[in-house]
């Protein structure tokens, strides 16, 4: 009976203060995002509607990076008033072992690390998709949507299927249908490959069929003609191509999968998206890491720092952890380490330094 009140007690008190947390920090990132976006505020048919859509779709975007950090605030935090209300000291002093509290705050956060996940997996990536989407179509007046045979992006008054987008935003295999203002085929480009310098497209091995349409039907003519290179100008820009297909972070573990699959069929390099797609599994683990290392905030000598100095080393925490996640996936790429390591290097560190900690304090 007394371990199921103290279990609920904790639940309470520390979900309240984890959801509060992050509300906080969402608030923030969105208010960010409102100035940012600011900038584009008039730009084509990017009105405030749309804008105020984008800053909304990208929130769950938001949930997933800060959940960790989210966890380790709120635990942080509760733990220090427990301490500085003398409650922590009651429950040692009562029988209740650290392991017992350990076992509780791990519980905790599995739930979050659960929900991080399927954040990340499921809802964060087509809210993301759908954000772009919206702002792109009313600024560059470009609509893009991510099918098997390709992708297909409107461009002016043309059609562009691109088969490969590599992560240099070179593509590979292209086709362009062209048409007149009367929505007749005016003509077929296919490209082997293509990329982008001096603020336009460079093609290469360039076929063009040309259609002839004339008022006598008899008269209409098919001409075709071959350039090894041709140039290209269009709305489409690698940073576009970027944000909706192939940026790693902004994908799902098992879109990452199935894109890694078809790289390797091609004899490409997948360094950077297995980087991502273990980030993307390894990531939500990072809410158990936060609560090992914020157990120990809660057992120190409260002359060792108030509550707020706990919370702002639980910050300074929060955003060396971000950062240290942020260099590790670009160094990896850079000198290619192991995809694994370079994913979860940064969590082993902390982890680490939370059983240290917690080693320390236990032994006091």
């Amino acid at each position: 009976m007394k371990l199921s009140i103290l279990n609920r007690y904790f639940w309470r008190e520390i979900s309240f203060n984890i959801m509060l947390v992050l509300f906080g920090l969402l608030a923030m990132f969105s208010f960010f995002d409102l100035l940012q976006e600011l900038d584009s505020l008039g730009r084509g048919h990017y009105g405030v509607n749309s804008m105020l859509t984008f800053v909304a779709l990208s929130i769950p975007g938001h949930i997933y990076e800060v959940a960790p950090v989210a966890v380790l605030l709120g635990i942080v935090y509760t733990l220090g008033a427990m301490a500085g209300n003398s409650e922590l000291i009651v429950m040692r002093t009562s029988g209740i072992s650290l392991k017992v509290i350990a076992k509780i705050l791990l519980s905790i956060g599995l739930v979050f690390a659960i929900v991080t996940f399927m954040i990340g997996e499921i809802i964060a990536p087509l809210s993301e998709k759908m954000a772009q989407r919206i702002r792109i179509q009313a600024t560059d007046s470009v609509v893009a949507q991510d099918f098997k045979s390709g992708l297909w992006i409107k461009d002016g008054s043309s059609f562009v299927n691109v088969n490969t987008v590599l992560p240099d935003s070179s593509l590979v295999n292209i086709d362009i249908y062209d048409f007149d203002p009367q929505f007749r085929l005016r003509s077929i480009s296919h490209a082997e490959k293509g990329h982008f310098a001096d603020d336009h497209w460079k093609l290469l091995n360039v076929t063009q069929t040309s259609f002839n349409h004339e008022r006598d039907v008899q008269k209409n003519s098919v001409t075709s003609k071959f350039v090894k290179q041709a140039q290209w100008e269009s709305l489409i820009r690698p940073e576009l191509l970027n944000v909706l297909l192939v940026l790693p972070e902004k994908m799902s573990a098992w879109n990452l999968y199935s894109f890694i699959q078809h790289l390797h069929r091609n004899g490409q390099k997948s360094t950077r998206y297995q980087v991502a797609l273990w980030s993307k599994l390894i990531y939500p683990l990072a809410c158990l890491v936060m609560v090992v290392l914020a157990m120990p905030f809660g057992f120190l000598q409260q002359r060792a720092g108030g509550i707020s100095a706990k919370i702002f080393a639980g910050i300074l925490l929060g955003v060396v952890y971000q950062i240290m996640n942020r260099v590790f996936v670009h160094l990896g790429v850079l000198n290619d380490w192991s995809p694994l390591f370079s994913a979860i290097g940064p969590t082993i560190l902390f982890l680490f330094a939370g059983l240290g900690m917690l080693h320390y304090v236990e032994r006091r």
